[in-house]
């Protein structure tokens, strides 16, 4: 039957799925940060599928996730800015974006 026969895959292709961090990907995040008030970006570690990311949380709870490219170019956005910066994966996500998202759930939907 040959279940795990697979043919490991080229470690010399590139293996992204997803594009890569644009000039309108960095232009909304600063949109975000300068039209919120008490702004905090998450950083997300890039991987097989995505690049580098940052989830930009309001005050509020509301938030967008947008491609950086790399965690040197979200940290010089929230040193601009004097945002806090912090690694999604150690500090999780604050419990205002979880309370914003049962509130918006049309937002899911994309």
């Amino acid at each position: 039957m040959g279940w795990f026969s697979r043919r490991a895959a080229d470690p010399t292709t590139p293996t992204k799925l997803d594009r890569e961090a644009t000039g309108e990907d960095l232009a909304a995040l600063e949109a975000f940060v300068t039209s919120r008030r008490g702004v905090e970006f998450y950083l997300e570690p890039e991987t097989t599928a995505t690049d580098t990311t940052v989830v930009a949380i309001a005050h509020d709870g509301e938030w967008i996730r947008r491609r950086t490219g790399t965690p040197r170019a979200a940290a010089k956005i929230a040193r601009r800015h004097a945002v806090p910066l912090y690694e999604a994966a150690r500090t999780g996500y604050p419990e205002r974006m979880r309370a914003w998202n049962r509130a918006h759930p049309e937002r899911r939907a994309r």
